[in-house]
């Protein structure tokens, strides 16, 4: 297994007390990026796909589907690089994806081949054919178990309506020989009332919470788009991901994420306004909360809203904010509405 070695906090260690020199550090690096409607071109049977269609509002054609591929694969690639400039991310979790075919052809793309990225997909009931999917590197993460957890609606009225929307994809399996499972979400949007996403925000619990019934040890890493910031009803209280480490109770949850929007900064811009709707949230046991740096297990250590120049719009009425793929009915050539967060695990080389 392809090994990585952290040395950038021997300065924390030392300024502790800590032998740095006789200690190593794997280091990590988990992502999630909502890739903003990666569509083929090809009409899947059932799926309301006509806006990426050659003949639809998009006019969405194979030139403009390279391009996508090549502005997802470079990110993909990019992401985790901060810290860990050869290897990039060991995993991560991404939404908006068609179907298995634009996985086939998005991780056979370079750079992102370059990194040898395997996927997990399940197809989804959604109406539109997103779906989540993972990205893995086989050398870091071992894949053991996939499953597609349903949404389900509660109410009579949507049950009759037939509403079908994006599942909880949940992936187990082993990074540095510890039991980690991965929840990839996308909770339904705020064209629908908060009700919807505090429902996603109590069923995701409910599969944490059988995960840890099933394994009290398991890590557990919940991301996703969840169309909320980490402050809202379903995150906050639905969920119970909590603002700070020393109120995260046994087996509670997490995010890192609620200070970064509270200092300003997001993911997606909305009326020249940030918000943080890409969050990665992280069990108990992943966390240093007496601040011992031991980082005798797998430990979070840093998150981080992933930047490049590139994502950003340099020029025009909306500077500043991610560059899309098309907006206004014009094909821009970008990448997301979306930026891309990480999280970095952290472990000592024994």
């Amino acid at each position: 297994m392809k090994k990585i070695f952290l040395f950038v906090i021997l300065i924390t260690f030392l300024s502790s007390g800590v032998s740095a020199q006789q200690k190593k550090f794997n280091l990590y690096a988990i992502g999630f990026y909502n890739l903003e409607n990666l569509f083929d071109t090809i009409h899947d049977e059932g799926k309301n796909d006509y806006e990426y269609l050659p003949e639809g509002t998009n006019k969405w054609n194979a030139v403009k589907y390279e391009n996508k591929l090549d502005n997802m694969s470079k990110t993909l690639a990019d992401m985790g690089t901060d810290m860990l400039p050869n290897v990039g991310c060991a995993l991560i979790g991404v939404s908006e994806v068609e179907n298995s075919h634009a996985l086939d052809d998005l991780i056979a793309r370079k750079p992102l081949k370059d990194r040898g990225m395997k996927y997990v997909h399940v197809e989804g009931p959604d109406k539109r054919g997103v779906d989540c999917a993972m990205l893995y590197n086989p050398n870091l993460f071992t894949v053991d178990n996939v499953k597609l957890v349903p949404y389900v609606y509660d109410l009579k009225e949507d049950i009759e309506k037939d509403k079908q929307t994006r599942g909880f994809l949940t992936v187990s399996g082993t990074l540095d020989k510890e039991h980690v499972t991965v929840i990839v979400c996308h909770l339904p949007s705020r064209f629908s009332d908060s009700y919807y996403r505090e429902l996603g925000g109590k069923q995701i619990k409910a599969v944490k919470d059988s995960l840890q019934k099933e394994d009290p040890k398991v890590k557990i890493l919940i991301m996703g788009d969840m169309n909320d910031d980490p402050f809202n009803k379903s995150m906050s209280e639905a969920l119970g991901a909590r603002r700070e480490l020393d109120k995260v109770e046994l087996f509670g949850l997490y995010n890192p994420f609620w200070n970064t929007i509270k200092e300003g900064t997001g993911t997606l811009m909305y009326k020249g306004a940030w918000n943080l709707f890409d969050q990665i949230i992280l069990s108990e046991n992943l966390l240093d909360k007496k601040q011992k740096r031991n980082f005798e297990n797998l430990t979070f250590y840093k998150h981080a809203i992933f930047r490049r120049d590139y994502l950003i719009q340099q020029e025009g009425k909306y500077k500043g904010a991610p560059k899309r793929t098309t907006a206004g009915g014009v094909w821009l050539n970008g990448y997301s509405d979306h930026l891309p967060v990480v999280v970095y695990l952290i472990k000592e080389k024994k």
